[in-house]
C-alpha cells in the first residue's frame, strides 16, 4: 500500500538560501497547523523530506504515500500542500507549478526510484495509521479510570478476563 517517491532538482542560482528560509518556515509555527489540516485532508501521506546538497546546487524531495502517484500529485494541487509545493519547488530550475497539466511530467523527469524501499508497515495506510491511534488513545483512557480497574476486580467477569484474547489485549496494553 505504501509507495515512495523521490526526485532531484535543480535549485536556481542563487536561491539556496531562500529555498532554506522556506523550508524553515514550512517546517514551524502557525503554517505548521495548516499543514496538517492539509495534510489531514489529504490523508494519503506517512512522510517527506527535503535536502539540500551539492554545495547548494540541488534538491532532493522524498515521500512516502499511500494510493497511486498520480492520485497523490493530483491531492497536493488541491490543499494547502499545494501552496506549499509551489513556494519550495519555485527555488528550482523549471518548476511549472504544482496545478499545471505538465508538473507530472516534470516530476517524473526529475525522479529517481529506490532500489530498496522498506517499509516498517508497508500494509498500514495513514487512515489506519490514524485509526489506530484514536483507538489506542481511547483504550488507554478506559483503562486508566477507576471503573474499569473495579470490573477486573469483580469475579463476574473473571470468565472473560481468562480468555486468552482479554489476555493478549492487556499485555499489548501493558506493552
Amino acid at each position: 500500500m505504501c509507495s515512495e517517491f523521490t526526485v532531484f532538482t535543480k535549485i536556481k542560482p542563487g536561491h539556496a538560501d531562500a529555498l532554506r528560509e522556506d523550508l524553515a518556515t514550512l517546517a514551524g509555527g502557525s503554517s505548521d497547523v495548516e499543514a496538517r489540516a492539509a495534510l489531514r485532508q489529504i490523508g494519503t501521506l506517512h512522510d517527506a523530506r527535503h535536502v539540500i546538497f551539492d554545495n547548494d546546487t540541488r534538491h532532493m524531495f522524498a515521500s512516502v504515500f499511500d494510493g497511486s502517484w498520480d492520485t497523490y500529485i493530483d491531492d497536493f494541487g488541491k490543499t494547502a500542500v499545494g501552496a506549499r509545493f509551489d513556494k519550495v519547488f519555485s527555488h528550482t530550475e523549471g518548476f511549472p507549478g504544482v496545478t499545471d497539466p505538465k508538473v507530472k511530467d516534470w516530476f517524473l523527469a526529475r525522479q529517481a526510484p529506490a532500489g530498496v524501499f522498506v517499509s516498517s508497515y508497508p500494509d498500514l495506510t495513514v487512515q489506519q495509521i490514524w485509526k489506530d491511534q484514536r483507538v489506542s488513545e481511547a483504550f488507554q483512557a478506559v483503562l486508566d479510570t477507576p471503573e474499569f480497574r473495579a470490573a477486573l476486580d469483580n469475579p463476574a467477569n473473571a470468565e472473560l478476563l481468562a480468555t486468552p484474547a482479554f489476555q493478549k489485549l492487556m499485555e499489548e496494553a501493558a506493552g
